[in-house]
């Protein structure tokens, strides 16, 4: 059976039980950490994702990102993203589930948390809360909807890091972006396009 074989049928394997997990009556953070240690489990299976099969961004490129399975509705979205160091995402949230693994490399992620009530438009006071420390053989990180985080490669040349979310980033056209220092918000760009 060759690599891309093997790992779509363990793709499929681990969706089908992400799918079961994410079903239950009540979906809460001890589930997330169920899903995430799936999508641990599939990036520690690390012949699935290398630069033979999921090429490198290009010189002038920080970061490609690769769909590797949805469902038909756009849920269940599995990516593999492959980032420079010195990539650095804006603070935001996902407005749906989202679980982070490592397959090479050390990715931080910046939690914060926001202060305010979101009643007043356009404004927003976020605080940081934390570092997680994402890197092969780490727990990873599980955030739900409205969780906030911002993503640096700071210490390797190259990350490769499988994303799981609930909604496909494509759907994501409520995401929010916070400028912290103006204390300001407004809709995220979905930022590269996705390979597929």
């Amino acid at each position: 059976m060759s690599v891309r074989s093997q790992r779509e049928a363990a793709v499929a394997t681990a969706i089908t039980q992400i799918r079961a997990l994410a079903s239950a009556p009540t979906f809460d953070r001890p589930t997330l950490d169920e899903i995430l240690a799936l999508v641990r489990g599939l990036a520690m299976q690390t012949q699935f994702w290398g630069a033979d099969q999921f090429a490198d961004p290009k010189d002038d490129e920080r970061q490609a990102r690769y769909l590797i399975s949805e469902d038909p509705d756009q849920s269940f979205a599995l990516y593999l993203n492959i980032m420079k160091r010195g990539k650095r995402t804006p603070i935001h949230n996902h407005t749906t589930w989202a679980c982070i693994a490592a397959v090479q490399g050390i990715e931080h992620n910046y939690v914060y948390q926001r202060l305010d009530d979101g009643s007043r438009p356009d404004y927003a006071e976020v605080e940081p809360n934390g570092v997680v420390v994402v890197a092969p053989g780490s727990a990873g990180i599980a955030l739900m909807p409205e969780d906030i985080h911002a993503v640096e490669i700071e210490q390797s040349d190259m990350i490769r890091h499988l994303h799981m979310y609930g909604r496909s980033l494509e759907t994501l056209t409520e995401r929010i972006a916070y400028d912290l220092p103006n204390r300001t918000y407004k809709k995220m760009h979905i930022g590269v396009s996705t390979r597929r």
